[in-house]
Parts: structure tokens; sequence; C-alpha cells
């Protein structure tokens, strides 16, 4: 897992994250995640871009917008854990203390099974 810093763009923290995931066929990325680099770099891996083109790039570039939809369980999850108020106001200011709190939060949200 990789926690960077907030004014890193989505895509340069996915592209540090790329060779230590396992390779999946398709990658959903959200507006954040659509740069030409990031998408080359998915595509020299073999791995599928699905993300939506961002309001400024001239030219548009498809995606299929019924894989996106399922993008929505994971938005889902962190709104889940953005009920807690510690991770939403970031109180920890040290990296790893932030980090231990989004883990105990996750482990506990799944131990309840919350809807």
């Amino acid at each position: 897992m990789l926690l960077s810093e907030g004014q890193m763009s989505d895509h340069k923290g996915a592209a540090l994250m790329l060779d230590a995931l396992p390779p999946p066929r398709i990658l959903i990325g959200d507006k954040g995640h659509d740069s030409n680099r990031f998408r080359q770099a998915l595509t020299a891996r073999g791995i599928e871009p699905c993300i939506p083109s961002h309001r400024g790039r001239k030219q548009r570039i498809v995606h299929d917008r019924k894989l996106y939809r399922q993008r929505h369980r994971i938005e889902n999850m962190f709104g889940r854990l953005k009920d807690w108020r510690r991770i939403v106001m970031r109180h920890d200011r040290c990296a790893h203390t932030f980090m231990s709190a989004i883990c105990l939060a996750a482990a506990i949200l799944f131990w309840i099974n919350e809807p």
C-alpha cells in the first residue's frame, strides 16, 4: 500500500504502485488517473485501462461505461471509511499512524459487516 501526500496527482501515485501489484486484465480508474503516460504504462504491461477522459482532453478516449459503473463498490468503501472522524480530519500527522488508523477502521468495518 502507498500513502501519498495530498498534493500528488492520482496517476503519479498509481504509477508508483504499478510494479508491486499483481497483473490485472483491466484497471478501472477515475478521471484523476487519465494521463497518456499512465495509459501507456498500463498497455505496456498488457493491462486494459478503463478510465474516462478528463474534461480538458482534446480527443476523448472511449471507455467501457458498463464496466466503469462497477467502480461504485470502491467508492462505497471509501465512503464508509470517511464515517470515521479520525480518518476524515487526519488527526494523525505521522503517515505510519494514519495508515494504522485506516487499517484498523477497515478491519472493524469488515468484522461488523456494516451495510
